[in-house]
C-alpha cells in the first residue's frame, strides 16, 4: 500500500513552483510580438535597405523633376505639374511601389516559408501579430519617407528656377503637406501589409497593390460622366496627392477630406485582415 508522506508533498510543491514561475516570465503580450517583430525587420537587410531606398528614391527624383520639370512637364503617370511643389513629389510614384512591395514581402515571405504558423502558435492571438507587423512596418515606412519628403522639398526648392509657383516652408499648407507625404507612405506600408494577410501570397498581394495604386485611377477615370471623376478621387493614391497638394485643384478632394478617405482605406483593410485572420485556418 502506497503512503503519502510529507516529503512527497513537499517535493511536488517545490518541483511546480519554477515551472509556474517559468510560464508566467513567459507570457506574450502585444509589446513583446512587437519587439520580436522590429527585430525580425532590422535583421533582414533587404528590408533596412528597400525603406532607405524609397525615401532615397523620392529625394532623387523629387530633385531631377524640380531642375527639369516646367508648366507641361509633370512626373510621368500625373496630371501636368501646377506648382514646384508637385514636381519635388514627383518620386512618390516610385517611393510607393518599393514600399508596397516590401510590405507584401513582410507577410507574404512568412506564408510561404511556414513561419508565420510557428508565430500564430506562439503568441496564441493572430490579431497581435497584425498589429505588431502594422506598427513596425508603418512606424518605419512612416519615419523614412517623412525625412525624405524634408529632404526632397529642400532639395528640390534649392535647384528649382522655373516659372511655376514655389513656395517655402512657412507658406500655409507647405508643411501640412510635407508631413502629408510622410504619412502617406505609412499608409501604403499599411495597406500592404493588410493585402499581405488577405491574400497569403507575396505575388498576388504585389499586383493587387499594382492594381489598387497604378491601374485603377487609370481605368476606373475611363467610365463615363461624372462617374468616374468621383470615383478616382477616392482612390488611395488620389487621396494621398490631395493630402500633398497646396492648391487643391478640381480634380483631387480636399485635403483633409482625403485624409478621411485615406484613413478609411487603412482602417477598413486592416479590419477585414483582421477578421480573415479569426476565421480562417493559417
Amino acid at each position: 500500500m502506497n503512503t503519502i508522506t510529507a516529503s512527497n508533498i513537499i517535493d511536488t510543491t517545490n518541483a511546480s513552483a519554477p515551472i509556474e514561475r517559468q510560464r508566467l516570465g513567459r507570457r506574450v503580450t502585444q509589446w513583446s510580438v512587437t519587439k520580436a517583430e522590429w527585430i525580425k525587420l532590422r535583421s533582414v537587410r533587404s528590408n533596412v535597405v528597400g525603406i532607405a531606398a524609397a525615401a532615397l528614391m523620392l529625394v532623387l527624383l523629387g530633385v531631377l523633376f524640380s531642375a527639369l520639370g516646367g508648366a507641361e512637364q509633370g512626373p510621368p503617370g500625373t496630371d501636368a505639374a501646377t506648382d514646384s511643389l508637385s514636381l519635388v513629389f514627383g518620386g512618390m510614384t516610385l517611393s510607393q511601389l518599393i514600399i508596397g512591395v516590401l510590405a507584401a514581402l513582410f507577410v507574404g515571405s512568412e506564408y510561404a516559408s511556414g513561419l508565420i504558423r510557428t508565430m500564430f502558435g506562439a503568441v496564441g492571438r493572430r490579431r497581435y501579430v497584425l498589429r505588431a507587423k502594422a506598427i513596425v512596418f508603418g512606424g518605419a515606412t512612416w519615419l523614412a519617407v517623412t525625412i525624405g519628403a524634408f529632404g526632397a522639398f529642400f532639395a528640390g526648392n534649392a535647384v528649382y528656377s522655373g516659372d511655376l509657383a514655389s513656395y517655402s516652408i512657412g507658406d500655409p499648407g507647405v508643411l501640412r503637406a510635407v508631413l502629408a507625404a510622410g504619412f502617406y507612405g505609412a499608409c501604403v506600408a499599411l495597406i500592404g501589409i493588410a493585402v499581405g494577410f488577405l491574400l497569403r501570397s507575396t505575388a498576388a498581394a504585389i499586383g493587387v497593390l499594382l492594381g489598387l495604386l497604378m491601374l485603377a485611377p487609370v481605368l476606373v477615370g475611363l467610365l463615363p460622366g461624372s462617374l468616374g471623376d468621383t470615383l478616382t478621387k477616392i482612390l488611395p493614391s488620389r487621396a494621398g496627392d490631395a493630402m500633398m497638394s497646396v492648391t487643391s485643384p478640381d480634380t483631387l478632394l480636399s485635403p483633409w477630406l482625403g485624409f478621411a478617405v485615406l484613413v478609411a482605406w487603412v482602417v477598413g483593410l486592416l479590419a477585414i485582415a483582421g477578421v480573415s485572420l479569426r476565421r480562417r485556418d493559417a
